[in-house]
């Protein structure tokens, strides 16, 4: 054999051992790894302390708010299209179920809550986000030290509830998890108010919510919470937003009838407008129904109440605060067609013009339009929200 073929020979040799040797190194190395990552001495995530944070981390949001990224709001615009809508923090949570109880002796032993209660739980949430609305409301969390019943709490929260003409609603955190409305008997751990921030006349201006901070900064000493205030030129640049949203879809639209003859008597003109469904109001006008108790349209005879006779009668429809679903504008148009006859009547716009049918279909046009406008802004006519903003 020659010295190459032995050099080759105990090559191989070395070769094969080395690879032998790394193969053996590598099989430790995971085995070490498994015993690390599987050992007793590490503990189990879900059933020890982790278990808990994990759970924590898991909580489902808040009712109408989400995460202090997800809780914004979109604000409308003229053109009904929302704006970027401006950050809003989440309310710190505090001590929820026996934890509340251990710190408040006077809310007694845990009530078990029957499965009905569970299936409420989508009504309550709706009920709190009508009260406290991200998108029409300026939010204030209060965080209360302790936990607190909703009869201790409402005796105060009644002392604020209007600042200038901008209602002031709240919610609280129930310690079940769930907001909702602030009741007498309900346990609550953290509580948020909401100021209105337009209305048909004014947006909500500095002196308002200068006067809001203030008197919530008192309410809340008193019962032992502590405010989130948001800031102010934040606030008024929104107020100011939605203001110019409401001004700009606040209309109104009227039908006149004329009298083709003599004046109407009003004794008998109200039997005659009894007759055709509407309700007779203590301001002079008459209502029309929309059979779940809200207003359809109204008329006024256009005459102070101790007059004796009119001969110009005006149905109103308040477009905004009528759901597109109970066609007001046809409603109110097929009331004064039906009328016409019965009182011997034309209709007639505001300038005394006879109001042609192609123009009473030009303008119902115009209408189905407004509604897609308002649904766009997310404010649909006739919704809670709208009925806030236009009352």
């Amino acid at each position: 054999m020659t010295d190459l073929q032995m050099s080759l020979i105990g090559g191989a040799v070395v070769f094969v051992g080395a690879v032998f040797a790394y193969n053996k190194w590598q099989e430790h190395k995971a085995r070490k790894s498994v015993e690390r990552a599987f050992g007793s001495e590490h503990d189990d995530v879900l059933m020890g302390a982790g278990a808990e944070k994990a759970d924590d981390a898991a909580a489902p949001a808040a009712v109408g708010r989400t995460t202090p990224a997800a809780a914004n709001r979109a604000e409308p615009t003229l053109d009904g299209a929302p704006a970027a809508p401006p950050t809003r923090q989440e309310p710190a949570m505090h001590a929820h179920g026996a934890d509340a109880r251990a710190l408040d002796p006077d809310l007694g032993p845990p009530t078990v809550r029957a499965d009905a209660v569970a299936a409420e739980t989508a009504a309550d949430a709706e009920k709190a986000t009508a009260l406290v609305d991200p998108l029409i409301d300026c939010l204030i969390p209060l965080a209360l030290e302790i936990a607190m019943r909703g009869d201790k709490l409402l005796p105060a929260l009644h002392t604020l509830r209007h600042v200038g003409n901008k209602p002031i609603h709240y919610i609280g955190l129930a310690v079940s998890g769930e907001w909702e409305p602030i009741v007498h008997g309900g346990v609550y751990t953290t509580l948020q108010a909401g100021v209105q921030m337009a209305s048909r006349t004014t947006a909500l201006n500095e002196l308002e919510y200068s006067e809001l901070v203030t008197r919530l900064r008192a309410l809340a000493d008193e019962i032992g919470a502590e405010p989130e205030i948001p800031d102010m030129i934040e606030v008024m640049g929104d107020a100011k937003t939605l203001h110019r949203f409401v001004a700009g879809h606040d209309a109104q639209l009227g039908v006149n009838l004329m009298s083709n003859g003599a004046p109407w008597s009003i004794a008998t003109l109200i039997v005659a407008l009894e007759k055709q469904g509407f309700d007779v109001r203590p301001d002079g006008r008459y209502a029309m129904p929309d059979g779940d108790g809200g207003v359809l349209f109204t008329l006024s005879t256009n005459v102070t109440l101790g007059a004796d006779t009119t001969s110009h009668l005006t149905l109103l429809l308040d477009v905004p605060v009528v759901a597109p679903e109970r066609d007001g504008f046809g409603a109110m148009v097929a009331c004064a067609r039906s009328m016409v006859g019965r009182l011997d009547a034309t209709i007639v716009d505001d300038s005394g013009q006879p109001l042609l049918d192609a123009t009473l279909a030009e303008i119902n046009g115009q209408v189905l339009e407004f509604y897609e406008e308002m649904a766009a802004a997310d404010i649909p006519a006739g919704s809670t929200r709208a009925l806030r903003l236009f009352s």
